[in-house]
């Protein structure tokens, strides 16, 4: 059976001085405002619909990562994995950049490597971007 996830967004008034707000139908977190110059500026306490594709994309990667390194025969100590979505003006997203480091036992670098970019290419968030945007990772193993 599929998993359907809902949010719900009101926006009031025009694109460039109106603003609106997003809330999740499971309660995860509060509604968050948001407003066109926290998309196309810098957010100053508002979000944006690319920050919560980034918020998705990071915790997306993570489970994939983690889910490929196990059944590799990996123990997963942790990852911590930061996406930065690019959005312009006039074009739309452009790009995702995942940086994610880990540390993970019993596994060498060449290893990490190539999970970590099938982990990219796999999650379903990475295979919802593909073909639309630039995708890249940035994968570190730590000690």
């Amino acid at each position: 059976m599929a998993a359907i996830s809902k949010a719900e967004a009101v926006w009031n008034g025009d694109l460039t001085s109106g603003s609106g707000r997003v809330k999740p139908a499971s309660g995860a977190f509060p509604e968050l405002p948001v407003s066109w110059s926290s998309r196309a500026e810098s957010q100053h306490g508002k979000t944006s619909p690319e920050e919560l594709i980034a918020a998705a994309h990071a915790a997306c990667y993570c489970m994939a990562f983690s889910n490929g390194l196990s059944k590799a025969g990996h123990k997963v100590e942790e990852l911590n994995t930061t996406a930065e979505v690019e959005f312009v003006p006039g074009t739309g997203i452009t790009s995702s950049s995942l940086t994610v480091r880990g540390r993970v036992a019993g596994i060498d670098e060449a290893e990490f490597q190539r999970l970590a970019e099938e982990a990219k290419e796999g999650c379903p968030v990475s295979k919802a971007l593909h073909g639309n945007v630039k995708l890249s990772v940035d994968a570190r193993l730590e000690n």
